[in-house]
């Protein structure tokens, strides 16, 4: 890191879409060695940024220099020329293709999988990223596709590595192992462009971070001397509250609400995973935590929970009655609400204005102020999606657009609100901050904890273990379709979470690593 010159650096970077000016005149330094954060909320740029480094996208001004030299990077394939490697947020690797095939295809020098097996063992022996090159990609979990892709990266011998969200689908004990592999890489002297919204992590890990806002760099800092809530503040622009959920919030005579009984689905699919005896109970008022990595069950399991996917009738109950074999539109009959995963084609018709999408999970009967007999009442469903809009702050540039032209995270918060304007006595959301800024995620789980108190009970789906610990009553584990008892939220920990998430079905037993945890913590 004694070199003065920094490896790359970028001056002025503009880029423009129409009239929205996505990135305007971005100055940025990494030097060699140095683990940097890239910081900022949805729509801050940040994605624009590293587009333009990786050459996906062509700046409409600035410069980029990499070790004090001007470059034009044309397309992916100069970055790589040039020494910069990206791994995605989301993988694209091909599942029925072993892992040494995929790693050829990637590499641009083409060689042979059985040539990628002799590179790669270099590698792994000296990062310890182990991972089976025969294996074939759809078997493997997440946390070693993870590997996959950052082994892939390390091949092409990059001296910039851009990771985007890398942990956002690892268990906390995973997570570790990528710091300890990124921290050696730094300290060979490879340059590392962090993005997270973890900020705890990045006060860990990262030794500078650029805090960028509506396309401009608004902070440069260390963030070893930050706190969570200035980066956050940086980020945002103000503070940005925390919720969370308060121990001993749920009644002891709570009625119970929804339950499932030794639930037994196969999606039959080739990568779909099975789920095998799964059981809960959930109460009035109670929000229950589904905790796992990615690809073990989360799915299929708010399939079954929603009847997107149905089962034996007495599966599956709601206030007593049996509902396993009935339809999606027969459980929100009965006060049911659901939030999928996918908010644009799953949760929302893209193409559809937002006064329809405020309509599709309704039916007339169930609310007559909206129609009847056939005949809808367009002024009624108007109001209801303003209504939506103005108490989960939707912010738009028409008064009623399409859903396609909202941003991921107000996109988000309308399909929200449209569950929770209806005052369902359960509620199913699966990840429901998923990719949206600090305070659109602060506002999400606000609204849950009011729906909470209001008597719903609750059904968390979330890869954020953080999130999970701040808003749920008890939280369970889902790891290879197996679902572990409830774990009370307010004594878990990070440790016995990260183990369950592992496959470690004894973790949730030990007494030794509970901590009692403050409402403050």
């Amino acid at each position: 890191m004694g070199n003065t010159v920094p490896l790359l650096a970028v001056e002025g970077l503009t880029k423009s879409f129409g009239a929205l000016v996505a990135v305007g005149g971005v100055d940025l330094s990494i030097g060699e060695g140095s683990i940097h954060a890239l910081l900022g909320e949805n729509g801050a740029g940040k994605s624009t940024l590293v587009k333009m480094l990786y050459g996906t996208l062509q700046p409409d001004a600035g410069n980029i220099t990499i070790r004090g030299k001007p470059t034009v990077v044309t397309s992916p394939n100069e970055a790589r020329a040039l020494g910069i490697g990206m791994v995605f947020q989301h993988f694209s690797l091909f599942e029925s293709m072993s892992v040494a095939e995929n790693i050829a295809l990637a590499l641009d020098h083409k060689p042979t999988p059985d040539e990628v097996k002799v590179e790669l063992k270099e590698f792994v022996e000296r990062y310890g990223l182990h991972v089976d090159p025969d294996a074939t990609v759809g078997d493997l979990d997440v946390g070693v596709r993870q590997r996959v892709e950052i082994l892939r990266v390390l091949l092409q011998k990059p001296a910039l590595v851009i990771l985007d969200e890398p942990t956002s689908v690892l268990t906390p004990q995973e997570a570790e192992s990528l710091f300890g592999v990124l921290r050696q890489l730094a300290s060979e002297g490879k340059s590392i462009l962090y993005i997270s919204h973890k900020l705890d992590e990045v006060r860990a890990l990262c030794d500078d971070a650029t805090v960028m806002r509506h396309g401009k760099v608004v902070e440069r800092t260390d963030p070893r001397k930050e706190s969570s809530a200035s980066l956050a503040r940086a980020m945002v622009g103000s503070d940005v509250s925390e919720v969370r959920r308060k121990a001993g919030a749920v009644a002891a005579d709570a009625p119970l609400v929804f339950e499932l009984t030794e639930v037994k689905y196969d999606p039959g699919t080739l990568f779909g995973m099975s789920l095998k005896n799964v059981s809960m109970r959930v109460h009035s008022g109670e929000i229950l935590g589904i905790a796992g990595v990615a690809g073990n069950g989360q799915k299929e399991l708010f399939d079954v929970l929603s009847g997107e996917a149905l089962v034996e009738l007495d599966a599956v109950r709601m206030d007593g009655h049996p509902v396993g074999s009935l339809s999606i539109s027969k459980r929100r009959q009965r006060g049911a609400a659901f939030v999928p995963e996918e908010r644009a084609g799953h949760a929302s018709v893209p193409a559809m204005a937002l006064s329809e999408n405020a309509l599709i999970t309704r039916k007339a009967p169930e609310d007559g102020t909206l129609g009847s007999l056939g005949v809808m009442k367009f002024s009624a469903i108007h109001k209801l999606s303003s209504m939506i809009r103005d108490a989960f702050d939707v912010r738009s540039a028409k008064a009623d657009p399409a859903a396609s032209t909202l941003s991921g995270g107000n996109l988000q918060k309308f399909v929200v609100g449209r569950e929770l304007s209806r005052d369902p006595k359960i509620l199913v959301v699966n990840q429901p901050t998923w990719g949206v800024d600090a305070a659109a995620a602060s506002f999400i789980r606000g609204a849950i904890l009011q729906l909470a108190e209001k008597g719903s009970a609750i059904i968390v789906i979330s890869q954020d273990l953080d999130e999970l610990l701040q808003i749920s009553d008890k939280i369970s584990v889902l790891s290879h379709g197996h679902l572990s008892e409830p774990l009370d939220a307010s004594k878990v920990t990070l440790e016995q979470l990260g183990l369950l998430m592992g496959g470690d079905p004894t973790a949730g037993q030990s007494e030794t690593t509970v901590v009692e945890r403050s409402d403050a913590a």
